[in-house]
């Protein structure tokens, strides 16, 4: 029986951070993302090359990249190693690669 409650118990704590893992993740609504693609169009930016930097949700990018506002989204945009990412600006954390 003490068992059985250890194993409910440790699964229990495991469901609890997996939701807490979920409520962390951040959601681009596409409706952003078409804003930012045609932000882009309109007003090109140029790629930073960044060697050994992956681009992946979550890598920092460094403070030497420039961040440029995007009308109506609260994340900022940059293209690195010519692909465009959404940054939180807060954390400088990519939160979205757009391909």
């Amino acid at each position: 029986m003490k068992h059985y409650l250890s194993s409910a118990a440790a699964a229990i704590i495991l469901m609890g951070g997996i939701g807490t893992a979920l409520a962390d993740t951040i959601v681009v609504q596409p409706e952003q993302e078409t804003v930012v693609r045609e932000y882009v169009k309109k007003q090109p930016l140029a790629s930073v090359n960044l060697l050994g930097l992956e681009l992946k949700l979550g890598s920092p990018v460094p403070d030497k990249v420039e961040l440029r506002e995007v009308p109506n989204v609260k994340y900022r945009v940059a293209v690195i190693n010519d692909q465009t990412v959404l940054v939180d600006p807060d954390t400088r954390q990519i939160v979205e690669v757009l391909h």
